[in-house]
């Protein structure tokens, strides 16, 4: 079974003086399609360092783990229930102009600028962020070890699925309601009969070729 996330680290972490602690997660770097979405959840940390969280918080983990339709239920808990949340979009010509980890660094950066009050700690899967001068620490797999950031991953998950489903409106025969912009065999196929939409990230061998 898959570890759950907890929130020891940010309970320690707030014994130890910091009060606003946000979780940072990505989703859409490796799509060939569409923008890369961040996210920051800050949630709230009542209970001992070592106790498990909240009742309505034990669903969460890592958005890969999870369905479409169990994601969808947990975003709307997030967003009621967190202390603050905010998420930052960078689209596929950012992307094309910058590379993928710039761009995904300026997603989180929004994503933190878009937050009610500036964190104090930053917790963020594997991604550091330099440019920040807020004590931080990014964390190999921390969307399955801490619950802030398990959440922030579910928030932009969602986020950018919820953008793929209007993009398959705006440029049908793609199939992007279905694989989210990734690289699936349908979305290679489509690909080579209708070329790059304008959603496609042209940077991208895959889209390159066919430019």
């Amino acid at each position: 079974m898959a570890q759950c996330p907890t929130l020891t680290r940010e309970r320690r972490l707030l014994a130890h003086g910091f009060r606003y602690i946000a979780g940072l997660d990505e989703a859409g770097r490796g799509a060939w399609a569409g923008p890369v979405v961040a996210a920051t959840v800050i949630l709230p940390l009542r209970g001992k360092i070592e106790a498990g969280p909240p009742e309505e918080f034990r669903g969460i983990r890592d958005s890969k783990l999870l369905s479409p339709h169990r994601r969808e239920e947990l975003f709307d808990v997030i967003r009621e229930r967190a202390r603050m949340v905010g998420v930052g979009v960078v689209g596929p010509r950012g992307i094309d102009a910058q590379g993928i980890v710039p761009a995904t660094r300026q997603a989180m950066q929004t994503a933190l600028a878009r937050l009610e009050v500036a964190p104090d700690y930053l917790l963020i899967d594997y991604l550091p962020l330099p440019e920040v001068d807020v004590p931080q620490k990014a964390i190999a797999h921390g969307d399955r070890l801490c619950l802030s950031i398990a959440a922030a991953s579910i928030i932009a998950k969602v986020h950018r699925d919820r953008l793929m489903v209007e993009f398959d409106g705006r440029f049908p025969g793609y199939g992007f309601a279905q694989h989210k912009g990734y690289g699936t065999p349908a979305h290679r196929r489509a690909l080579s009969q209708l070329g790059p939409s304008p959603i496609h990230r042209l940077s991208w061998a895959p889209c390159r070729r066919l430019t």
